[in-house]
């Protein structure tokens, strides 16, 4: 068999015909109809992309993105039934690779699969170098999830560096203190934006020689938080 690929929808006669379409590409198709089916699989099998449908029940697709971002970097296609421009953003911002609109034509899909796997394939050694991220004297290390300042290691807290790798990984790119609550901590979170500022008070702290007048993590009054390097 081919390239294995998970595909997870509710509306089991989209699934039957992506799966069969698939199948006679040669792809190794597994198919989940719920969120929580869907993180267990994706957590007992390695796959090659994952074609996620956003509304989903128990645990919504937005969600089920988010968390196999905690522990994979499988390519992921939003399927959406909304035509809303902010579903598609958000998609994107919790780790989606790409989305496709609902309807959609079968043929469009497999051309965006093949599309993502090339280029996922092409990028494989640079992505494995691009793991480390250096910027003006900060160096993360984003498998071992490990930060350096000079030669010196900075213990973080796993939200700490969840953060901090968002904005090193878009570097002079201001998030909003909601956007860096949802994408970091998501939309379930009982918190308010004060936690945001709590974490990133806590993480110049522990990076910045003088966390009154940052080097790296600056405020942009009124907007939100970048990171200069």
């Amino acid at each position: 068999m081919g390239r294995k690929v998970l595909v997870v929808d509710d509306e089991k006669l989209i699934v039957k015909g992506i799966r069969f379409s698939l199948l006679q590409d040669d792809y190794e198709v597994d198919c989940a109809y719920d969120g929580e089916e869907a993180l267990e699989m994706a957590r007992r099998k390695e796959y090659d992309m994952i074609l996620l449908d956003l509304m989903l029940p128990k645990i919504s697709g937005l969600d089920v993105c988010r968390e196999i971002r905690e522990f994979s970097q499988v390519p992921i296609i939003m399927l959406t039934a909304k035509g809303e421009d902010m579903d598609k953003i958000l998609g994107l911002e919790y780790g989606a690779d790409d989305y496709i609109t609902k309807p959609f034509n079968i043929l469009e899909v497999k051309a965006r699969i093949k599309a993502i796997l090339r280029r996922t394939q092409a990028a494989a050694p640079a992505e494995t170098k691009s793991r480390i991220i250096e910027l003006g004297g900060v160096k993360m290390d984003c498998e071992g999830r490990r930060v350096f300042v000079g030669d010196k290691e900075i213990y973080l807290t796993a939200k700490e560096f969840d953060v901090l790798e968002l904005l090193m990984m878009n570097p002079n790119k201001v998030f909003s203190r909601d956007s860096l609550l949802n994408t970091i901590w998501g939309y379930e979170y009982p918190g308010d934006v004060r936690t945001v500022d709590v974490h990133i008070r806590r993480l110049r702290e522990k990076i910045e020689e003088n966390p009154g007048d940052p080097k790296y993590v600056h405020t942009k009054w009124g907007v939100g938080y970048y990171f200069q390097g």
